[in-house]
């Protein structure tokens, strides 16, 4: 019997509009805090080049937080009335509240109506793994089970790597042990870091942006073959362009060249950043032993 299947997820997943509405994805907001506001990361309440631009000279920092747990009830509740089975896919719980929002606002459904996942990632590191997923409901005719295993496969699968201008703003957001006591920003180097599996990890330093974006394309490149990629930015497209033509090679079809980094995110990263996020096709060549089904 085909189940119908929803995806409820948060808005650092970096889904742009025409993808939410062709999979019929929920989003909740995530929020960025400042000038004694609170503005909704819905695309709407900030104008990103804007926001980044700003970014530099807003004093305090601004800070991003989850959504409420009562904001997070209600997307929730609504997306689950016209389906049977209803899949929340977050940012990683390590790095942000929206997790525990998401599992507390969930207590009103049964438990076999829903399924929540610790996605590993960001941006389209999370954005990728609803699209799959979405396919895979798709084919499978709403299988739950067939869904749940290619989303612990994908998840060890997926890598977001990124370049970044300066540590200072990842320093200052506090949501990663290693920038305390990193001198980068004072040597002005250009960090690297690489998300996998909930950890945002230091992949190296290098002198220069252009450096930088020659090393992010050979981190893609060994993962290859692709099934997915997105090439993101934080108020950089032509950096995105850049790094874009040097993969070019490895893109898969249906490859996003120009994916802006969410405030949600770019808060904490700073402006100018270039980073890709892909999956690998190896995880349909992963055993269902491997993934502790």
């Amino acid at each position: 019997m085909t189940q119908r299947i929803g995806f409820i997820t948060d808005s650092t997943c970096d889904l742009p509009p025409e993808f939410i509405d062709k999979y019929g994805i929920t989003v909740v907001p995530a929020f960025i805090n400042y000038n004694n506001n609170s503005y909704a990361d819905d695309g709407v309440e900030l104008v990103r080049e804007k926001y980044y631009n700003d970014l530099p000279h807003l004093r305090p920092h601004p800070t991003t937080s989850a959504m409420s747990t009562g904001l997070a009830e209600e997307y929730i509740m609504r997306a689950a009335q016209d389906v049977d089975h209803l899949f929340v896919l977050t940012v990683p719980a390590t790095l942000s509240g929206i997790y525990n929002a998401m599992r507390l606002a969930l207590q009103r459904l049964p438990e076999d109506r829903y399924t929540l996942i610790d996605s590993g990632n960001l941006t389209f590191g999370l954005g990728w793994q609803l699209v799959i997923a979405w396919e895979i409901a798709q084919e499978t005719g709403g299988d739950i089970d067939a869904i749940r295993k290619a989303l612990k496969k994908i998840r060890v699968h997926t890598h977001v790597y990124c370049a970044l201008e300066t540590l200072e703003y990842l320093r200052r957001s506090g949501r990663v042990g290693w920038t305390a006591a990193n001198i980068g920003a004072l040597l002005q180097i250009k960090p690297m870091i690489h998300v996998y599996e909930s950890e945002v990890k230091n992949d190296g330093r290098v002198r220069t942006f252009r450096r930088a974006l020659d090393e992010l394309a050979e981190r893609v490149r060994k993962h290859a073959p692709l099934e997915k990629l997105a090439i993101l930015h934080a108020n950089n497209p032509s950096g995105a362009r850049t790094l874009a033509e040097m993969i070019k090679d490895l893109m898969p079809p249906d490859t996003l060249t120009s994916i802006f980094i969410t405030p949600a995110i770019g808060t904490n990263i700073g402006p100018g950043g270039v980073g890709a996020a892909l999956v690998e096709k190896a995880w349909r060549n992963e055993p269902d032993h491997a993934i502790g089904t």
